[in-house]
């Protein structure tokens, strides 16, 4: 049984994979995590891409022929704000004890323009794109301009704070 998060990242850009890169992704994605009061054993499979990459992914998965910042593909239903427990994941567990919360692809060429764009580094974009989606994937939408949306973006604005890279 495994006691900590798992989160394998992957690109299929030549040096998105790099260790400040991935170790950058996995502490977002984790504080994410906590500060949402997950306290299972997540996994948590991570794509960087290119512009192309992402938007073949999308045309497949989404019927959406462009290319996106981030995509996210979670496994589960999950209520905003509900986190899985223990006592409520039961047979959502896999047989290594993981919770599979889903997949997650970002582009790193839409990263480093939207860094450019908004004037901030390309780091907190890429840490910004990686909790959006762990809160995708923890059950948050935005698919309103009112509620939802207001709760998600206070959502990533505080653990965009904990991990020192608001705006």
């Amino acid at each position: 049984m495994r006691k900590s998060h798992y989160i394998p990242v992957t690109a299929d850009v030549p040096g998105a994979s790099n260790e400040r890169t991935c170790s950058l992704l996995r502490k977002a994605i984790k504080t994410a995590l906590r500060l949402e009061g997950v306290t299972l054993p997540c996994e948590v499979d991570v794509l960087l891409t290119g512009d192309a990459g992402i938007c073949q992914i999308n045309r497949e998965q989404r019927d959406v022929d462009r290319p996106t910042d981030v995509l996210s593909f979670p496994e589960f239903d999950f209520k905003p704000g509900q986190p899985p427990t223990p006592e409520t994941a039961g047979d959502l567990l896999d047989s290594t004890g993981l919770l599979a919360l889903g997949d997650m692809v970002i582009s790193m060429e839409r990263a480093a323009a939207q860094a450019k764009e908004y004037g901030h580094s390309g780091r907190r974009e890429l840490a910004y794109l990686a909790v959006h989606s762990t809160l995708h994937l923890l059950g948050y939408d935005h698919l309103d301009e009112g509620p939802m949306k207001a709760q998600m973006r206070a959502r990533e604005e505080a653990v965009m704070e904990e991990l020192g890279l608001e705006r």
